[in-house]
């Protein structure tokens, strides 16, 4: 796991130090609002390529996707610099850092099966997508408060759930690589923790 936790953590601090970058780049910024839609798609492919493919691609190419992915979201998530102040966001970052801390600590030591979670896990996160998507047109900030809070809940679930899960997946066969698995398993905590970060912010960050 620890070759996990290192790749999880160099995704995010690739993704940070993009983001500052972005969004202290005047010209960078603006293309990042134009194409925005574009990069969040981009992102998605990613992701999805790297869940599906994962058994086939070499440690290698798992990273140097998961890399881009994490240079992708910095970029998209710059434009919260423009929204929240940078206190806050510090803020929220350290957080989630304990959050995401003590529960896959959690997941890591408990000897309680937490794969009957799944389902509950999973009804929660497709809940929050149709929730947020549906928001998007609504505009109601109820309705954004409440997703929010659920997006805790169910991001908080999940990194323990996918804590424990990775330990196990470590004992499977099928990838081409150890290297493979690490990113994989790097890229599924790397998802937790920004979402349970953007939920936070979302709840308790401070608007400019």
């Amino acid at each position: 796991m620890s070759r996990v936790y290192g790749w999880m953590f160099a995704g995010l601090m690739l993704t940070g130090v993009t983001a500052l970058y972005t969004v202290s780049n005047e010209a960078l910024l603006n293309q990042v609002l134009q194409w925005r839609m574009g990069l969040l798609l981009a992102e998605l492919g990613v992701v999805l390529a790297l869940s599906f493919l994962a058994p086939r691609l070499s440690g290698p190419v798992a990273a140097a996707l998961f890399l881009g992915y994490s240079a992708l979201t910095g970029m998209t998530l710059s434009i919260y610099f423009l929204i929240y102040t940078a206190g806050s966001i510090g803020q929220a970052l350290l957080l989630t850092g304990g959050v995401f801390g003590a529960l896959s600590l959690y997941g890591t030591l408990t000897k309680k099966d937490l794969s009957a979670w799944a389902a509950f896990l999973f009804m929660g996160l497709v809940g929050v997508l149709l929730a947020g998507v549906a928001n998007i047109f609504i505009r109601s900030e109820g309705m954004s408060f409440v997703t929010a809070c659920a997006c805790v809940i169910v991001f908080a679930g999940l990194t323990a759930y996918d804590t424990q899960k990775l330990r196990q997946m470590h004992a499977a066969t099928g990838y081409s690589s150890a290297a493979t698995i690490s990113v994989v398993g790097a890229l599924t905590l790397y998802l937790d923790f920004i979402n349970l970060f953007l939920a936070l912010l979302r709840l308790f960050g401070r608007r400019r």
